[in-house]
């Protein structure tokens, strides 16, 4: 039988990957908004950049360069046009751009299936870049910078992450969804949801763009999202037979791995935020 101190291996470098990591992210985000532009813009490149990787790796061929660019032209768009320094209508660039990548893959005349791998570039675009730049709606909501829902996102994100993790090692038996995450319990689910919600609740003291009420219910919903986005990125790894989505955060493995639940999320608050709140 598995003792406990061996379930916890590794448990070093992804701690000291978790606060470094945070701290930047969180120091950048809260210091004023160009700092939290340059940190969510270098993590959707990088993210987007590791999702074409591994697209390659399953032998598919999206244009990385030129979708990874477009990411970020439409991350870039969008915040200076919350920011109010660009006008709504400048957002019209991104379709000659994405027509583009068809006009590109005439010209691959080693690309034996255009138009999969026309359907790979887009979807590095969908997947990665627009939940990011969604992003920037939340930050400027009240149509001026505030990092407070942005950070609060995270915060409980990674609290989500934290129960879960501990939950499932110490109380896991139930499988949640065998079939795509086999080590994913629905102990684990739980336990990293009710620490959501105490996160949220804390939150809700220092944090005031939304009210408590608003802070648990955006908790439930990027608690639910979340777990359905790293779900997700496992039937996408298990596609390609890899553990991780990469190697640059040790303990954790890639940005797409760190970062799979805030994909899925962030559409789901930005809708509640903007209707609801």
């Amino acid at each position: 039988m598995t003792s406990i101190s061996s379930k916890f291996n590794g448990l070093k470098p992804r701690i000291a990957t978790a606060i470094v990591g945070a701290f930047l992210i969180i120091a950048g985000t809260a210091y004023n908004m160009w700092t939290y532009f340059v940190v969510f813009l270098v993590l959707s490149l990088l993210t987007q950049w590791e999702f074409y990787k591994l697209a390659r790796m399953d032998d598919k061929l999206p244009l990385k360069v030129w979708g990874t660019f477009i990411g970020q032209i439409f991350f870039i768009l969008i915040f200076l046009i919350e920011a109010e320094i660009l006008e709504l209508k400048m957002l019209l660039l991104i379709f000659p751009l994405l027509a583009s990548v068809f006009m590109i893959k005439l010209y691959k005349k080693d690309d034996i299936e255009p138009f999969t791998n026309i359907a790979y570039t887009f979807l590095g675009i969908i997947y990665v870049a627009i939940p990011f730049s969604l992003l920037n709606v939340i930050a400027f909501a009240n149509h001026e910078f505030s990092h407070e829902v942005v950070v609060g996102i995270l915060f409980i994100l990674w609290a989500s992450d934290t129960g879960a993790y501990f939950s499932g090692i110490m109380l896991g038996k139930k499988k949640l969804f065998e079939r795509v995450s086999p080590k994913k319990t629905w102990e684990g689910s739980i336990g990293g949801g009710l620490l959501a919600l105490a996160m949220a609740y804390v939150l809700s003291l220092f944090f005031h763009d939304l009210n408590t009420i608003q802070w648990l219910v955006a908790s439930g919903l990027i608690v639910i999202t979340g777990i359905y986005g790293d779900l997700i990125e496992s039937v996408f790894k298990r596609s390609i037979e890899i553990k991780d989505s990469g190697r640059a955060l040790p303990g954790h493995g890639g940005f797409l791995d760190r970062f799979d639940s805030l994909l899925l999320a962030a559409p789901f608050i930005v809708v509640f935020i903007k209707l609801f709140s």
